[in-house]
């Protein structure tokens, strides 16, 4: 499973620059759409462009320009949640870069205006974007301050109406890098700070009331040389973060974990050992963790992969995923289902072109063992998280070989899932249930196993 890639495939083929952002996601998936969003200069200036597919990566359809000004767009990102696709960018047609926002609510098929997120005399770059339900969240580096901080603004409507600009980093030096990822109410943003010297440190803050208040910043790293480029990402109540870091005089991708929501952190965990290893992406389904990063070889970069099925506790090899005499840079990655999607810029034909590549069975979806330890008793958990859109995770312990059923009924008491239907050794399981094609509402779940039963409720929330 692990080893099964597919050929890469070339979704521009233009004489002019082809690239996806350098620290900013440019693919997202729902089901079997995949959308991706890049910049473009076949237009004699860098516009934003769109290309979506709707079978999960196997062909592709034309591209759709986005932008249309004389000044450049640039450092695009994109979220998705079902049908509702959302870009954010950076633009100058104000004679300074501001955050620019534009969304479908058809998948893709259709774009509604531009609208203008920032107004300053002072420059706004390098946005990021996240969804929850109707709930958008954009981050961006700003210098309004005298130099770069940290800038946040959301929407609570599906970007009908913004709320006012918020100031997230407050400090003399700079502040940059920045990444978010949301669950349910709670955001979580990672950045790259000098406030403790020339080198860059990892910092951490969270909000647990969709943004409206903000806790104090967290320091991640404490090294003497650079830590950079982190992103972040969840599962349940644990918190991913990956980096590049000097510390071992090359760059090599590190990772953490805080297990309780961001409130205490774990040891630095050294993943690579290579000549250079730079800007990883995370991406979190379940127990399964996926990163891409760039990786030196022979003196450029190529595409490097690397997955744990355990939470972290285990890692796969690097996989290099390109073999290139040129670099390929600037990668993203998403999830959808069984399969693991990436993006990135590649130089092979000597120009900047946008490659794509799919792992069909790269995810592990089901059930996976959680620990071989024999539990005392039988127990369902509560899934999490409750509400959800569209995924969640369910536990249960088993303490004697059983076979096990776990059933998904709609509130009506019809059958609208079958997770799990088999015999089982004793330990703690997992199990995620992808709600993408059911509507909102309250399901039940029922765990049955012997003579034991237990039933919870749980509420789709969309």
């Amino acid at each position: 499973m692990y080893t099964q890639w597919l050929p890469d495939v070339r979704l521009t083929n233009d004489t002019n620059i082809s690239q996806t952002s350098i620290h900013a996601n440019c693919i997202a998936n729902s089901g079997n759409f995949i959308h991706v969003v890049w910049e473009d200069t076949r237009d004699g200036n860098s516009e934003i462009y769109y290309k979506r597919s709707i079978d999960v990566g196997t062909n592709w359809e034309a591209d759709t320009r986005l932008t249309n000004d004389p000044q450049n767009s640039a450092s695009p990102s994109i979220a998705v949640n079902g049908s509702q696709i959302y870009i954010v960018w950076a633009e100058r047609r104000n004679n300074n870069d501001e955050i620019y926002f534009k969304s479908s609510t058809n998948a893709g098929l259709d774009w509604g205006v531009d609208t203008r997120l920032t107004n300053s005399a002072y420059i706004s770059q390098q946005p990021c974007i996240k969804v929850y339900n109707t709930n958008i969240h954009v981050l961006w580096i700003d210098n309004r301050d005298g130099n770069n901080e940290v800038y946040y603004k959301r929407s609570t409507n599906s970007g009908l109406n913004w709320g006012d600009d918020i100031r997230l980093t407050n400090n003399s030096a700079f502040s940059y890098q920045q990444s978010i990822t949301v669950n349910a109410s709670t955001l979580h943003v990672t950045w790259t700070d000098n406030r403790d010297g020339i080198n860059g440190e990892i910092y951490y803050k969270k909000s647990t009331n969709n943004g409206t208040t903000w806790g104090s910043d967290i320091r991640l790293t404490n090294h003497t040389s650079s830590s950079q480029y982190s992103t972040v990402s969840y599962s349940g109540e644990s918190i991913y973060v990956v980096w590049d870091d000097y510390r071992s005089s090359n760059y090599e991708i590190y990772f953490k974990i805080s297990s309780d929501e961001g409130e205490s952190w774990g040891t630095d965990t050294r993943l690579t050992n290579t000549v250079a290893s730079r800007k990883p992406f995370i991406e979190v389904s379940g127990n399964a963790l996926h990163i891409v990063f760039i990786k030196s070889v022979s003196g450029h970069f190529d595409v490097c992969y690397k997955r744990s099925t355990d939470s972290g506790v285990n890692w796969d090899p690097d996989l290099l995923l390109t073999n290139n005499s040129l670099n390929s840079e600037n990668t993203s990655i998403s999830v959808s289902n069984s399969t693991v999607n990436i993006l990135w810029t590649d130089l092979r034909h000597g120009n900047e072109e946008i490659y794509y590549k799919k792992n069909p069975t790269g995810n592990p979806i089901g059930i996976i063992t959680i620990s071989n330890e024999v539990p005392t008793n039988f127990r369902l958990q509560q899934n999490y998280p409750n509400p959800f859109n569209p995924v969640t995770n369910i536990k249960f312990d088993l303490p004697k070989r059983e076979f096990v059923k776990l059933v998904i009924n709609d509130i009506t008491g019809k059958e609208v899932a079958l997770l799990v239907n088999e015999e089982l050794d004793p330990g703690v399981y997992s199990v995620n249930w992808n709600a993408e094609n059911q509507t909102s509402g309250i399901y039940f779940y029922r765990f049955i196993s012997g003579n034991f039963t237990e039933v919870r409720k749980m509420i789709v929330l969309k």
